[in-house]
């Protein structure tokens, strides 16, 4: 038989590494967004004005440009960081806690009280999300507002605003989500999960835990 929480594990992991596309698009806008590049002759006449590539948008010298690009990659840097707790927090959950549906959700912060290092330990974990959630939440905001300047500035075509629009809602849906669980957790002294469909909270001690501490 497989393991539940190997089951729950790779879960996790198929839904982690499609969101690290999500977020690299939603990010690093100033790469991603269509934006125009004109070309011009001699007689300062366009002669062409096409989207831009990838390299095309890295390379851009301006000056405003290439400061967003800066801020895309610290806000980017501060997404890895808040998933790298955010795995770190799931995995905990899944070694030490695990889902009964035959019990509420709200059970666990009664049991795991006979339980003083978990607790201790789950309090801790959902606090560093919480923060480097809001700190990451925080940054995405700039980002966007930075952006306006460069949308208005090197639009090309529909393309340019649709594309932002969608990098952008993809990103806050998955910045709603989490914050959701990571406030219902720190507020309500819960352990939700945040890639389990519907949000399962974890709401009793794992049985794997409970065998090697001997307790019932």
């Amino acid at each position: 038989m497989i393991d539940v929480d190997l089951l729950q594990r790779i879960k996790v992991s198929g839904i982690f590494f499609l969101q690290i596309y999500k977020i690299t698009t939603g990010t690093l806008l100033t790469l991603f967004i269509p934006q125009k590049c004109d070309r011009f002759n001699n007689s300062t006449q366009l002669t062409e004005s096409k989207i831009c590539s990838l390299t095309e948008n890295y390379n851009n010298s301006d000056i405003y440009h290439q400061k967003t690009l800066y801020w895309n990659i610290f806000t980017m840097t501060l997404f890895m960081g808040y998933y790298i707790i955010e795995l770190y927090r799931e995995n905990w959950a899944i070694q030490y806690l695990d889902i009964d549906n035959n019990k509420p959700d709200n059970s666990l912060k009664e049991i795991i009280t006979q339980y003083k290092q978990l607790d201790v330990k789950m309090d801790r974990i959902n606090l560093y999300y919480y923060y480097t959630l809001n700190a990451t939440i925080f940054s995405y905001f700039i980002n966007l507002l930075l952006m306006i300047k460069i949308l208005k500035d090197d639009y090309h075509s529909s393309t340019t605003l649709s594309c932002f629009v969608s990098f952008a809602l993809l990103v806050l849906m998955k910045l709603y989500n989490s914050y959701t669980v990571a406030k219902q957790s720190v507020k309500n002294d819960k352990m939700m999960s945040a890639y389990m469909s519907e949000f399962v909270s974890f709401n009793v001690i794992d049985a794997d835990y409970l065998i090697t501490t001997n307790k019932p």
